[in-house]
């Protein structure tokens, strides 16, 4: 399998350079051009694309995290990143496949964690160039977090009371689909809160 992975990252880096120069690829991620690669922020670590492959912190990319990442370079134009109102997946056209999942990878796996969230939530924001979220979003506590350059998310938490069972939700920013396969944007909800789960210890 990871060598199906490998492969598929190498096939979007190859699609990618047929369609853009490293200049124009730091136009649309944004990065920053470095020689023969653009260096840019992804899941809360300094990212290198170039067309050898990805380089996320010190680690070459060839498994899922590497496919998301391609498919952002290769889907990021040069728009900007649309962010409230924020957009529950499921009001994504062509969510409906991947919604269980997303349900139970992206919001349902952070449940037990919630407190230690909430104690960790400024090292959270600072690892993810995360913000506070609206005022008038609902919930017990919530922040924003960007885990690519043009994909905001917005996590809510609420606590147990005697009423209710804890819970999460997480939503997009409004044109995060435009940045992004619908499969892949569920998979970006996915690792970025397996990143908040690792940066609350």
């Amino acid at each position: 399998m990871s060598d199906n992975y490998a492969r598929l990252v190498q096939d979007n880096l190859k699609k990618l350079y047929e369609k853009r120069s490293n200049k124009e690829l730091a136009e649309c991620l944004p990065g920053k051009q470095d020689k023969d690669s653009v260096v840019f922020e992804a899941f809360g670590r300094s990212c290198c694309i170039c067309p050898e492959g990805i380089i996320l912190g010190n680690e070459k990319q060839e498994s899922i995290i590497g496919i998301l990442i391609s498919l952002y370079a290769l889907y990021s134009g040069t728009g900007s990143c649309i962010k409230t109102p924020f957009k529950a997946f499921k009001d994504f056209p062509s969510s409906a496949p991947y919604a269980g999942a997303f349900a139970t990878h992206t919001q349902n796996i952070l449940i037990e964690h919630i407190e230690k969230i909430e104690k960790n939530m400024d090292k959270i924001k600072e690892k993810l160039k995360g913000q506070d979220a609206p005022a008038d979003l609902s919930g017990d506590f919530a922040f924003i977090v960007w885990p690519l350059p043009k994909i905001a998310l917005c996590y809510i938490f609420y606590e147990a009371d005697e009423d209710f069972p804890p819970s999460v939700t997480c939503l997009y920013s409004n044109n995060a689909a435009d940045f992004m396969p619908i499969d892949g944007l569920a998979d970006v909800g996915e690792y970025t809160s397996k990143e908040i789960i690792r940066i609350a210890g």
